[in-house]
Protein backbone atom coordinates (compact mmCIF):
# COMPACT_ATOMS: atom_id res chain seq x y z
CA UNK A 1 0.00 0.00 0.00
CA UNK A 2 1.27 3.30 -0.92
CA UNK A 3 2.01 6.73 1.09
CA UNK A 4 -0.45 9.16 0.13
CA UNK A 5 1.91 13.03 -0.19
CA UNK A 6 -0.11 15.70 1.29
CA UNK A 7 1.81 18.80 1.53
CA UNK A 8 4.96 17.16 1.58
CA UNK A 9 4.21 14.81 4.42
CA UNK A 10 3.81 11.12 3.88
CA UNK A 11 0.59 9.74 5.39
CA UNK A 12 0.26 5.97 5.44
CA UNK A 13 1.87 2.50 6.83
CA UNK A 14 4.72 3.72 8.17
CA UNK A 15 4.56 7.11 8.87
CA UNK A 16 3.47 8.65 11.57
CA UNK A 17 -0.21 9.76 12.18
CA UNK A 18 -1.10 13.01 10.39
CA UNK A 19 -3.04 14.97 12.92
CA UNK A 20 -5.81 17.23 11.85
CA UNK A 21 -6.97 19.93 14.17
CA UNK A 22 -10.83 20.24 12.95
CA UNK A 23 -12.00 24.10 13.74
CA UNK A 24 -14.82 23.29 11.73
CA UNK A 25 -16.70 26.36 12.62
CA UNK A 26 -15.64 26.96 16.17
CA UNK A 27 -14.10 30.15 15.16
CA UNK A 28 -17.65 31.20 15.54
CA UNK A 29 -17.57 34.09 12.89
CA UNK A 30 -14.75 35.69 14.38
CA UNK A 31 -11.53 35.79 12.45
CA UNK A 32 -9.32 36.65 15.64
CA UNK A 33 -10.47 34.03 17.28
CA UNK A 34 -10.18 31.88 14.51
CA UNK A 35 -6.67 32.90 14.33
CA UNK A 36 -6.03 32.42 18.04
CA UNK A 37 -7.32 28.91 17.09
CA UNK A 38 -4.55 28.74 14.43
CA UNK A 39 -2.30 29.31 16.95
CA UNK A 40 -2.73 27.34 19.32
CA UNK A 41 -2.88 24.18 17.10
CA UNK A 42 0.49 25.28 15.98
CA UNK A 43 1.58 25.05 19.75
CA UNK A 44 0.04 21.83 20.06
CA UNK A 45 2.07 20.03 17.11
CA UNK A 46 -1.07 19.99 15.03
CA UNK A 47 0.03 18.76 10.72
CA UNK A 48 -3.16 20.72 9.73
CA UNK A 49 -6.20 22.84 10.75
CA UNK A 50 -9.26 21.40 9.07
CA UNK A 51 -12.27 23.88 7.60
CA UNK A 52 -16.18 23.44 6.13
CA UNK A 53 -16.84 25.17 3.13
CA UNK A 54 -20.07 25.99 2.97
CA UNK A 55 -22.33 29.12 2.58
CA UNK A 56 -26.19 30.05 3.29
CA UNK A 57 -27.34 29.08 0.24
CA UNK A 58 -24.55 25.95 -0.56
CA UNK A 59 -25.79 23.48 2.22
CA UNK A 60 -29.13 23.86 3.59
CA UNK A 61 -32.49 24.63 2.11
CA UNK A 62 -35.08 27.09 2.60
CA UNK A 63 -37.52 24.84 3.68
CA UNK A 64 -35.15 23.51 6.41
CA UNK A 65 -34.13 26.92 7.98
CA UNK A 66 -38.19 27.31 8.01
CA UNK A 67 -38.54 24.68 10.33
CA UNK A 68 -35.37 25.71 12.39
CA UNK A 69 -36.30 28.81 13.97
CA UNK A 70 -35.64 28.28 17.14
CA UNK A 71 -33.92 26.31 19.79
CA UNK A 72 -33.94 25.19 23.66
CA UNK A 73 -30.10 24.72 23.97
CA UNK A 74 -29.60 28.70 23.93
CA UNK A 75 -25.71 28.17 24.64
CA UNK A 76 -25.25 25.83 21.17
CA UNK A 77 -27.93 27.58 19.15
CA UNK A 78 -27.87 31.43 19.77
CA UNK A 79 -30.84 31.80 17.76
CA UNK A 80 -32.60 30.57 14.14
CA UNK A 81 -30.45 28.16 12.08
CA UNK A 82 -30.39 30.19 9.36
CA UNK A 83 -28.69 33.32 11.18
CA UNK A 84 -26.22 30.95 12.23
CA UNK A 85 -25.13 29.69 9.33
CA UNK A 86 -24.93 33.32 8.74
CA UNK A 87 -22.89 34.00 10.80
CA UNK A 88 -20.83 30.42 10.70
CA UNK A 89 -19.86 30.71 6.99
CA UNK A 90 -16.39 31.35 5.84
CA UNK A 91 -16.48 34.11 2.74
CA UNK A 92 -14.50 34.28 0.22
CA UNK A 93 -12.60 36.53 1.79
CA UNK A 94 -12.03 34.67 4.89
CA UNK A 95 -11.16 31.75 2.88
CA UNK A 96 -8.18 34.23 1.59
CA UNK A 97 -7.11 35.29 4.78
CA UNK A 98 -7.55 32.16 6.47
CA UNK A 99 -5.28 30.29 3.92
CA UNK A 100 -2.67 33.10 3.90
CA UNK A 101 -2.77 32.99 7.42
CA UNK A 102 -2.01 28.97 7.80
CA UNK A 103 0.86 29.39 4.83
CA UNK A 104 2.13 31.92 7.29
CA UNK A 105 2.67 29.79 10.37
CA UNK A 106 3.28 26.93 8.04
CA UNK A 107 0.66 24.61 9.19
CA UNK A 108 -1.20 22.94 6.35
CA UNK A 109 -4.70 24.78 5.22
CA UNK A 110 -7.80 21.95 4.59
CA UNK A 111 -11.56 22.47 4.39
CA UNK A 112 -14.22 20.17 4.11
CA UNK A 113 -15.88 20.98 0.56
CA UNK A 114 -19.50 21.25 0.30
CA UNK A 115 -20.27 22.31 -3.41
CA UNK A 116 -18.50 23.13 -7.13
CA UNK A 117 -17.86 26.36 -6.52
CA UNK A 118 -16.68 25.91 -3.21
CA UNK A 119 -14.34 23.12 -4.43
CA UNK A 120 -13.06 25.94 -7.02
CA UNK A 121 -12.48 28.37 -4.18
CA UNK A 122 -10.49 26.05 -2.53
CA UNK A 123 -8.61 24.94 -5.67
CA UNK A 124 -7.60 28.82 -6.17
CA UNK A 125 -6.04 28.49 -2.71
CA UNK A 126 -3.91 25.53 -3.98
CA UNK A 127 -5.51 23.23 -1.07
CA UNK A 128 -2.95 20.44 -0.77
CA UNK A 129 -5.63 17.50 -0.64
CA UNK A 130 -9.95 17.93 -0.96
CA UNK A 131 -11.69 16.67 2.60
CA UNK A 132 -15.18 14.90 1.74
CA UNK A 133 -17.31 14.84 4.76
CA UNK A 134 -19.55 11.90 5.69
CA UNK A 135 -22.84 13.47 4.64
CA UNK A 136 -21.73 13.61 1.02
CA UNK A 137 -20.15 10.24 0.59
CA UNK A 138 -23.50 9.57 -1.51
CA UNK A 139 -23.46 13.13 -3.24
CA UNK A 140 -22.05 11.35 -6.54
CA UNK A 141 -22.23 14.66 -8.50
CA UNK A 142 -20.14 16.34 -5.86
CA UNK A 143 -17.81 13.01 -5.82
CA UNK A 144 -17.06 13.22 -9.31
CA UNK A 145 -16.62 16.63 -9.04
CA UNK A 146 -13.74 16.72 -6.32
CA UNK A 147 -12.08 13.92 -8.11
CA UNK A 148 -11.86 15.97 -11.58
CA UNK A 149 -9.26 17.72 -9.48
CA UNK A 150 -6.66 15.31 -9.17
CA UNK A 151 -5.79 16.10 -5.72
CA UNK A 152 -5.69 13.47 -2.87
CA UNK A 153 -8.93 12.96 -0.95
CA UNK A 154 -10.08 12.37 2.67
CA UNK A 155 -13.20 10.67 2.82
CA UNK A 156 -14.67 10.32 5.73
CA UNK A 157 -17.19 7.32 5.86
CA UNK A 158 -20.28 8.04 8.96
CA UNK A 159 -23.41 6.78 8.37
CA UNK A 160 -22.33 4.67 5.19
CA UNK A 161 -22.63 1.45 4.39
CA UNK A 162 -19.80 -0.57 2.92
CA UNK A 163 -21.27 -1.03 -0.39
CA UNK A 164 -21.79 3.28 0.13
CA UNK A 165 -18.15 3.52 0.72
CA UNK A 166 -17.37 1.11 -2.13
CA UNK A 167 -19.50 3.02 -4.40
CA UNK A 168 -17.36 6.06 -3.49
CA UNK A 169 -14.17 4.94 -3.78
CA UNK A 170 -15.01 3.82 -7.64
CA UNK A 171 -16.61 7.09 -8.43
CA UNK A 172 -13.74 8.99 -7.17
CA UNK A 173 -11.14 6.34 -8.77
CA UNK A 174 -13.03 6.99 -12.15
CA UNK A 175 -13.03 10.11 -12.15
CA UNK A 176 -9.60 10.68 -12.10
CA UNK A 177 -8.78 11.64 -8.53
CA UNK A 178 -5.43 11.63 -6.75
CA UNK A 179 -4.81 8.79 -3.73
CA UNK A 180 -7.56 8.51 -1.23
CA UNK A 181 -7.63 8.36 2.29
CA UNK A 182 -10.56 6.67 3.91
CA UNK A 183 -11.48 7.84 7.33
CA UNK A 184 -13.49 5.54 10.23
CA UNK A 185 -15.97 7.81 11.60
CA UNK A 186 -19.12 7.60 14.00
CA UNK A 187 -21.49 10.61 13.40
CA UNK A 188 -22.76 11.01 16.92
CA UNK A 189 -21.65 13.24 19.12
CA UNK A 190 -20.50 11.94 21.03
CA UNK A 191 -20.61 8.15 19.97
CA UNK A 192 -21.32 6.02 22.69
CA UNK A 193 -18.28 3.33 23.53
CA UNK A 194 -19.70 0.32 22.38
CA UNK A 195 -20.69 2.37 18.82
CA UNK A 196 -17.16 2.98 17.90
CA UNK A 197 -15.82 -0.11 16.30
CA UNK A 198 -12.63 1.06 15.80
CA UNK A 199 -11.48 -2.39 14.60
CA UNK A 200 -13.20 -0.81 11.71
CA UNK A 201 -9.68 0.70 11.22
CA UNK A 202 -8.11 -2.86 9.90
CA UNK A 203 -11.33 -3.57 8.21
CA UNK A 204 -11.36 -0.66 6.16
CA UNK A 205 -7.48 -1.17 5.29
CA UNK A 206 -7.92 -4.58 4.14
CA UNK A 207 -11.25 -4.29 2.06
CA UNK A 208 -10.04 -1.25 0.30
CA UNK A 209 -6.49 -1.69 0.40
CA UNK A 210 -6.15 2.37 1.20
CA UNK A 211 -4.57 3.75 4.19
CA UNK A 212 -7.28 4.31 6.71
CA UNK A 213 -7.76 7.22 9.61
CA UNK A 214 -10.06 8.07 12.58
CA UNK A 215 -12.45 11.06 12.43
CA UNK A 216 -13.29 11.37 15.76
CA UNK A 217 -16.03 12.38 17.80
CA UNK A 218 -15.21 11.53 21.25
CA UNK A 219 -14.63 13.34 24.52
CA UNK A 220 -11.46 13.19 25.45
CA UNK A 221 -8.15 11.60 24.32
CA UNK A 222 -8.15 7.90 24.87
CA UNK A 223 -9.81 6.62 21.64
CA UNK A 224 -7.82 8.89 19.12
CA UNK A 225 -4.68 7.32 20.43
CA UNK A 226 -6.34 3.76 20.69
CA UNK A 227 -6.97 4.40 16.85
CA UNK A 228 -3.68 5.23 16.34
CA UNK A 229 -2.68 1.75 18.18
CA UNK A 230 -4.90 0.16 15.80
CA UNK A 231 -2.69 1.89 13.24
CA UNK A 232 -4.97 5.12 12.34
CA UNK A 233 -2.80 7.03 10.06
CA UNK A 234 -4.84 10.24 10.07
CA UNK A 235 -6.31 11.77 13.47
CA UNK A 236 -8.74 14.57 13.18
CA UNK A 237 -10.26 16.28 16.38
CA UNK A 238 -12.38 18.76 16.51
CA UNK A 239 -10.33 21.69 18.30
CA UNK A 240 -11.55 24.69 20.47
CA UNK A 241 -9.82 27.25 23.12
CA UNK A 242 -12.26 26.66 25.78
CA UNK A 243 -15.22 23.63 25.45
CA UNK A 244 -17.71 26.16 27.59
CA UNK A 245 -17.84 28.89 24.73
CA UNK A 246 -20.74 29.08 22.91
CA UNK A 247 -21.50 27.76 19.58
CA UNK A 248 -22.42 24.21 18.05
CA UNK A 249 -19.12 21.89 18.21
CA UNK A 250 -16.89 23.33 21.41
CA UNK A 251 -18.13 21.12 24.13
CA UNK A 252 -16.78 17.96 22.11
CA UNK A 253 -13.83 19.05 20.99
CA UNK A 254 -10.09 19.03 22.48
CA UNK A 255 -8.64 21.83 24.23
CA UNK A 256 -5.17 23.01 23.68
CA UNK A 257 -4.04 20.36 26.60
CA UNK A 258 -5.44 17.19 25.14
CA UNK A 259 -4.68 18.03 21.68
CA UNK A 260 -0.87 18.33 22.66
CA UNK A 261 -1.45 15.16 24.28
CA UNK A 262 -2.89 13.34 21.06
CA UNK A 263 0.09 14.72 18.97
CA UNK A 264 3.03 13.86 21.37
CA UNK A 265 1.34 10.73 22.59
CA UNK A 266 0.74 9.74 18.86
CA UNK A 267 3.96 9.90 17.86
CA UNK A 268 5.31 7.63 21.10
CA UNK A 269 2.63 4.94 19.66
CA UNK A 270 3.93 5.25 16.45
CA UNK A 271 7.40 4.92 17.56
CA UNK A 272 6.64 2.01 20.14
CA UNK A 273 4.61 -0.19 17.38
CA UNK A 274 7.85 -0.70 15.11
CA UNK A 275 7.79 -3.53 12.81
CA UNK A 276 6.69 -7.12 12.50
CA UNK A 277 9.92 -8.44 12.75
CA UNK A 278 11.67 -9.31 16.09
CA UNK A 279 14.57 -6.79 16.63
CA UNK A 280 16.50 -7.69 19.85
CA UNK A 281 18.79 -4.50 20.46
CA UNK A 282 21.79 -4.53 21.03
CA UNK A 283 21.01 -2.27 24.78
CA UNK A 284 18.50 -5.72 25.36
CA UNK A 285 21.15 -8.16 24.33
CA UNK A 286 23.36 -6.47 27.10
CA UNK A 287 20.82 -7.03 29.91
CA UNK A 288 21.05 -11.08 29.77
CA UNK A 289 24.35 -10.63 31.37
CA UNK A 290 22.46 -9.00 34.42
CA UNK A 291 19.10 -10.59 33.84
CA UNK A 292 19.78 -14.19 32.79
CA UNK A 293 20.69 -17.21 34.70
CA UNK A 294 24.16 -19.12 34.52
CA UNK A 295 24.42 -22.98 36.58
CA UNK A 296 25.54 -22.49 39.54
CA UNK A 297 27.08 -25.46 41.90
CA UNK A 298 24.20 -26.07 44.69
CA UNK A 299 26.30 -28.15 47.25
CA UNK A 300 30.25 -28.34 48.03
CA UNK A 301 31.76 -30.64 45.39
CA UNK A 302 35.19 -32.40 45.35
CA UNK A 303 37.57 -33.04 42.43
CA UNK A 304 36.53 -36.15 40.36
CA UNK A 305 32.79 -35.75 41.19
CA UNK A 306 30.54 -36.30 38.24
CA UNK A 307 27.69 -33.42 38.18
CA UNK A 308 24.02 -34.82 38.12
CA UNK A 309 20.72 -32.45 38.00
CA UNK A 310 20.74 -32.77 41.94
CA UNK A 311 23.67 -30.70 41.78
CA UNK A 312 22.84 -27.82 39.76
CA UNK A 313 20.98 -24.57 40.16
CA UNK A 314 20.42 -21.64 38.26
CA UNK A 315 20.87 -18.12 39.28
CA UNK A 316 21.81 -14.60 37.88
CA UNK A 317 23.94 -13.54 36.59
CA UNK A 318 23.82 -14.29 33.07
CA UNK A 319 27.57 -14.46 32.17
CA UNK A 320 28.39 -18.21 32.94
CA UNK A 321 26.81 -21.32 31.33
CA UNK A 322 23.21 -21.05 30.35
CA UNK A 323 20.73 -22.87 31.51
CA UNK A 324 20.05 -24.42 27.86
CA UNK A 325 23.36 -25.56 27.73
CA UNK A 326 22.59 -27.96 31.19
CA UNK A 327 22.90 -31.29 28.66
CA UNK A 328 26.65 -30.09 27.85
CA UNK A 329 27.40 -30.88 31.65
CA UNK A 330 25.39 -33.16 32.74
CA UNK A 331 28.00 -36.46 33.62
CA UNK A 332 31.03 -34.47 33.21
CA UNK A 333 33.71 -34.54 36.03
CA UNK A 334 34.77 -31.41 37.96
CA UNK A 335 38.60 -30.38 37.56
CA UNK A 336 38.95 -28.91 40.96
CA UNK A 337 36.50 -28.90 44.55
CA UNK A 338 33.75 -26.60 44.20
CA UNK A 339 31.85 -24.50 47.14
CA UNK A 340 28.19 -24.28 47.45
CA UNK A 341 26.41 -21.76 44.72
CA UNK A 342 29.60 -21.21 43.04
CA UNK A 343 29.30 -20.31 39.16
CA UNK A 344 30.02 -22.95 36.84
CA UNK A 345 33.20 -22.71 34.51
CA UNK A 346 33.38 -24.29 31.41
CA UNK A 347 37.06 -24.36 32.40
CA UNK A 348 36.26 -26.46 35.52
CA UNK A 349 35.03 -29.31 33.77
CA UNK A 350 37.09 -32.55 32.76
Amino acid sequence: MEPVNIGNRLIGPNHPPYIIAEIGSNHNGDMDLCRRIIDAAVACGADAVKFQSWSKSSLISTQEYSRNISYDDKKRHFGSLEAMVEKYQLTQDQHIAISAYCHEKKIAFLSSCFSPEEVDLLESLSVPAHKIASMDIVHVPLLEYVASTGKPIILSTGMAALAEIDRAVDILKSNGSGPIVLLHCISIYPPEYDDIHLNNIKMLEQTFQLPVGFSDHTIGTSIPLAAVALGACIIEKHFTLDKNLAGWDHWISAEPDELKKIVEESRNIFNALGNYKRIVRQAEKEKRQKFRRCVVIKKPLKRGDRLSTKDIDFKRPGTGISPDELKYIVGRSLKRDMKEDEELKWSDLQ
